[in-house]
């Protein structure tokens, strides 16, 4: 039996796994090391986080990025200096290291609750008992692709999630779907390792990050485009600063704001680099097989036929978090789960409908807002579902022990201590 047992080895399960170490709580974590970021993201990208808002959360104030790149003299700038995923990598592996030893590589195949709280199977076999549980599980499991190319074969379609090297399109005609940061990123990279890239999206414009400028840091600005770590302006540093006040909102306003806020945009460092062939403001209507390669056809928002004829076709459509699609989630459990949208209701303390069982990360998005689609919301989830933890454990030892509960009322009967 363990008090806590944390799903997700990411940023979020880093993240809480450091405080509560700190916080001296018994816990065991479970997941292979940041593997999303490890084997699942293009090698050459760079994080469009800035450098303040791609720290793992620690108490340690030496626990930064800034202060693992200043002690191995890496550059680094808060701002205005992009942060490679190699040196991004190279920090978290440090991190992991260094504040979460206890980390367990394995995964967990089947998480149901219990008489005393929860049962995990993992995949070697072990069966845990938990009191509680935190899901931190990322974006692994939550690609989203249209539908259209549901019945391409993978040789075919794929998603950005299944690529790290891109040079395996070098010589071949390669279709990106979508405009943000995934898509561009794919895009860039693949046609720089010797791809022929086209990309097709439905927006009419890429939007690209405003490139920040040390010299345009005046008074009036830093009022009206206030900086936060999720991007600029006072829509952004609400998100960031006040996700108790998100959660407040009426719901379908807070759906609302999670979907069209912080749309599809790439780094501004990846401003003109892309030169792959165009097509904007396009809706697939097919795609299809095609002389061993992909057909597909789109109309554009005038009424203009598209149809692109490619070798593969990659989706940089982004991801849709989903409790439906954890495979390990038992369905009598997720059942329970009072849900928005396939995604957890969540208290002020991250805390789902089922007594004990705990969402951050992605799928706590559209309780508490944008931030938790990113890195630096671990900032403000993993101390809060902490010291609510902590809290919790104190409440649980003073009514194990008081004469109203069952093991302290036999005790006073007995005449025990």
């Amino acid at each position: 039996m363990v008090e806590t047992a944390i799903i997700g080895a990411g940023p979020y399960g880093l993240s809480v796994a450091t405080h509560l170490a700190a916080a001296g709580r018994e816990f065991r974590i479970f997941g292979s090391p940041l593997t999303s970021w490890r084997a699942h993201m293009p090698k050459g990208m760079q994080l469009k986080s800035d450098g303040f808002a791609s720290n793992i959360s620690s108490p340690d104030p030496r626990s930064t990025l800034k202060y693992w790149c200043a002690q191995r003299r890496i550059p680094y700038d808060d701002n205005h200096l992009p942060v490679s995923l190699s040196t991004f990598l190279d920090y978290s592996a440090w991190f992991q290291e260094r504040y979460v030893p206890m980390l367990e590589d394995s995964q967990v195949v089947s998480l149901a609750r219990s008489a005393r709280g929860f049962s995990l199977w993992l995949e070697d076999g072990e069966m845990v008992e938990a009191q509680r549980v935190v899901l931190a599980v990322g974006i692994t499991w939550f690609k989203h692709s249209p539908k259209a190319l549901a019945d391409l074969p993978p040789e075919l379609a794929s998603h950005t999630y299944d690529h790290q090297d891109l040079s395996r399109f070098a010589g071949r005609k390669l279709l990106v779907l979508g405009a943000g940061s995934s898509a561009v990123d794919t895009a860039v990279l693949a046609g720089e390792a010797g791809a022929d890239v086209t990309l097709l999206a439905r927006v009419p414009a890429i939007e690209y990050h405003t490139m920040p400028d040390p010299d345009d840091m005046s008074w009036l600005k830093a009022i009206t485009h206030p900086s936060s770590g999720i991007g600029p302006g006072w829509r952004s540093f609400m998100c960031s600063n006040a996700p108790r006040l998100f959660r407040r909102m009426p719901a379908p306003l807070r759906l609302r704001a999670t979907r069209r806020h912080l749309g599809p945009a790439p780094g501004w460092f990846m401003r003109g680099r892309l030169t792959a062939t165009t097509h904007l403001s396009q809706t697939i209507e097919s795609a299809k097989s095609y002389g061993g390669g992909v057909l597909l056809t789109s109309r554009g928002d005038d009424g203009r036929v598209v149809q692109v004829v490619a070798d593969h076709v990659v989706a940089g459509t982004g991801y849709r978090a989903d409790l439906r699609r954890l495979p390990f989630l038992e369905s009598s459990l997720r059942e329970e789960i009072a849900q928005i949208e396939h995604t957890p209701h969540l208290t002020d303390h991250f805390e789902t409908s089922v007594t004990g069982l705990y969402v951050t990360g992605p799928l706590a998005a559209n309780a508490f807002g944008p931030l938790m689609r990113f890195m630096v919301g671990a900032e403000y989830a993993a101390p809060r579902l902490t010291a609510h933890l902590a809290r919790a454990r104190v409440k649980a030892v003073a009514w194990k022990g008081s004469p109203l509960s069952p093991a302290g009322g036999k005790a006073l009967r007995q005449g025990l201590p």
